[in-house]
């Protein structure tokens, strides 16, 4: 699918708009579906994957979109990014991945420089996959995991999940290389800074699509099945 980007008045923007970070856009309300009551198994258990967005990725946070040219999250310490040995009995499956990481980041707004920092310091980041008709899946950020600043015209800060952790629902494609889709997906967001950064938006969405790739067996694919 193809994002349209807002294009912005040319006169005071409202802080708003410093909170909207573009990916490709998704599937439509595919996280909607009834899950299964079984439980989730990933393969190849104990292999290490990155998920790197396929195309651009954009926020929206009011009259506002911010389209990051990469990002990803690639295997780190502690097991992130491992693929879980063993399944649990009922319910989705849960990874814990390194903090995506978010770069070349613009606005169609002019005069604005935009910068993303993510951390896990508050809590993991994690990915959780329910199969089913379709796959579900949730990214999970923590308690002001990521921030959002903007700066030159505007000087605006927009936090996610900024009082407990949230989570951001999308799809599980398995079409073609495996990706995590997510189309415009909600999740809370606190703006701070002048009259003028929208401080009375409460919620962004993200889009987004990232294509997961087995780091121990580039051959082999991530696949999401029952338990």
């Amino acid at each position: 699918m193809i994002i349209k980007k807002l294009r912005l008045p040319r006169t005071v923007l409202p802080a708003a708009a410093c909170l909207t970070l573009a990916t490709p856009a998704l599937l439509p309300a595919a996280a909607q579906a009834a899950p299964t009551t079984g439980g989730t198994v990933l393969s190849p258990a104990g292999h290490r994957f990155a998920a790197v967005a396929d195309g651009a990725v954009v926020l929206e946070a009011g009259p506002i979109v911010v389209t990051c040219a990469t990002s990803s999250t690639l295997p780190g310490a502690e097991g992130r990014n491992t693929v879980p040995d063993a399944p649990g009995p009922t319910g989705p499956a849960s990874v814990r991945i390194s903090p995506p990481v978010f770069k070349d980041c613009t606005s169609d707004a002019p005069g604005l420089r935009i910068s993303v920092e993510t951390d896990e310091q508050a809590g993991p980041w994690q990915v959780l996959l329910r199969h089913g008709s379709p796959t579900t899946a949730r990214l999970s950020i923590p308690t002001g995991g990521f921030v959002l600043r903007t700066s030159g015209l505007l000087a605006c800060t927009a936090v996610a999940a900024p009082t407990a952790p949230a989570t951001a629902d999308g799809t599980w494609d398995d079409r073609d290389t495996p990706a995590l889709v997510l189309d415009r997906a909600p999740i809370p967001v606190k703006v701070t800074g002048s009259f003028f950064c929208g401080t009375s938006v409460t919620t962004a969405t993200i889009s987004a699509r990232y294509a997961v790739h087995d780091t121990t067996d580039p051959a082999r694919r991530i696949t999401v099945g029952a338990s």
